[in-house]
C-alpha cells in the first residue's frame, strides 16, 4: 500500500483518489487503524502545520479535510472490530440565532483529523440542546461557535446553562469565531479559546492526552 500516494491525496483534497486507495488498502488486507493513522491523520496533521505557517489557507484546508472525511467514512464501520478508539468525544455546534457553519464544520472536520468522535448539532442551537447532547453521548468537549458580535453573548449563556444544570465541570469547553477573542473566553468563563480550525484540534488532542495521563 502506498501510504504516500494517500497522504499526498488529502493534503490536495482528491476525493476520489482518497477513496480509491483506502478501498485498496482494505483489499490488502491493511489494519483499518494503520489506515486512519498513517494515511489519513498524518497528512492532516501536515495540513494543520501548513495551515498554521501560512503556506496553505482555508479553502486548501477544508478540501483536505473533505478528502480525509471521505476516507474515514470508508473504514468508520469497521472501527469497533478492528479496534480503533477514538481519543475523545466532542459536541460541536453553532450558537442561538447564529446560521454560519463554515468555520464549524472546519473545526469538526479537524477534530475528527486527530482522532476524535464528533457530534455536530448544527446551527442556531438552543442552549439546553448542548447540554443534552453532551450528557448523551458522554462528551469530553464542547465546542462553541458564533461569527456575529450579536450571537456572542450565547455562548456565556451556554455555559450559564451547564452551570445551571450542574454539569459545568464535566466538560472542557472550547468557543471560537471570527468575534470571540481570549478576554471574552475569560468573561463568559470558557476554559479554552483558539483562533482557528487547526490550532481547535491541536488543544483538543492535547488536552485529552493530559486528561488521560491524570
Amino acid at each position: 500500500m502506498d501510504f504516500e500516494a494517500l497522504s499526498t491525496a488529502v493534503q490536495k483534497g482528491k476525493v476520489k483518489d482518497v477513496k480509491a486507495l483506502v478501498n485498496q488498502a482494505l483489499e490488502e488486507n491493511v489494519p483499518v487503524k494503520q489506515i486512519l493513522e498513517d494515511g489519513l491523520i498524518a497528512p492532516m496533521g501536515i495540513v494543520g502545520e501548513n495551515f498554521r505557517t501560512n503556506k496553505i489557507f482555508i479553502p486548501e484546508m477544508l478540501v483536505a479535510a473533505r478528502a480525509m472525511s471521505a476516507g474515514v467514512k470508508i473504514i468508520e464501520p469497521l472501527f469497533s472490530e478492528s479496534g480503533v478508539e477514538a481519543i475523545g468525544t466532542v459536541v460541536i455546534g453553532t450558537v442561538k440565532g447564529d446560521l454560519h457553519d463554515i468555520g464549524k464544520n472546519l473545526v469538526a472536520m479537524m477534530m475528527k483529523g486527530v482522532g476524535f468522535d464528533v457530534y455536530d448539532i448544527g446551527i442556531d442551537v438552543p442552549d439546553e440542546k448542548f447540554v443534552e447532547k453532551a450528557e448523551e453521548v458522554n462528551a469530553d468537549i464542547v465546542c462553541l461557535s458564533a461569527l456575529l458580535t450579536t450571537t456572542m453573548p450565547a455562548i456565556g449563556d451556554v455555559i450559564k446553562e451547564f452551570e445551571r444544570q450542574g454539569v459545568r465541570d464535566k466538560y472542557h469547553i472550547m468557543i471560537g469565531g471570527a468575534p470571540v477573542s481570549q478576554a471574552f473566553a475569560d468573561e463568559v468563563g470558557a476554559d479554552c479559546y483558539t483562533s482557528n480550525a487547526s490550532d481547535a484540534a491541536e488543544h483538543a488532542k492535547e488536552f485529552m492526552l493530559a486528561k488521560k495521563a491524570g
